[in-house]
């Protein structure tokens, strides 16, 4: 704002002291200090407003541009559109044509090699022996007879 060194404000101080006297300086001093202050926030004010009117004219110009752009969409998809008629409109024009139908042809009936007694798992038989896990059913005797330990081999 102002540049004022320390030395100016010192000499401005002493006239000061000298033309007002000690005893209505603190009064005026209060009243620049008042005066300084609004000073400030009118110059604040100010810019807020400039910077505001900056903001939107910069929000107009956005708001053009965004505008143009989508008239340039709305024309380029109204184009396509009637590109895309005028070519559905020859398609059916070909397929007016009457064609002839091919003859029905029933396929024969082929088993599908299914047995639904059989289970089939996905985990691979290599995989249950080596965990030992079962794979057919035994009896507790069979299972007792199997396991016993032979002595005389």
């Amino acid at each position: 704002m102002i540049d004022i060194g320390l030395s100016k404000m010192a000499l401005i101080g002493v006239v000061a002291l000298i033309v007002i006297g000690p005893e209505k300086l603190p009064r005026v001093a209060r009243t620049v200090g008042t005066l300084l202050g609004k000073a400030q926030r009118y110059v604040s004010d100010v810019k807020a407003e400039v910077n505001r009117s900056m903001e939107l004219d910069e929000l107009k110009k956005m708001k053009d541009s965004v505008e143009n752009a989508a008239r340039d969409v709305q024309q380029s998809v109204q184009t396509t559109a009637s590109e895309f008629e005028r070519d559905l409109a020859e398609a059916t024009e070909l397929a007016s044509t009457p064609l002839q139908e091919p003859p029905a042809v029933v396929p024969a009936y082929r088993h599908p090699g299914k047995n639904w007694r059989l289970k089939r798992g996905a985990t691979p038989q290599w995989y249950k022996a080596r965990s030992g896990v079962r794979t057919k059913a035994q009896s507790g005797a069979a299972r007792v007879a199997r396991y016993r330990p032979q002595l005389f081999k």
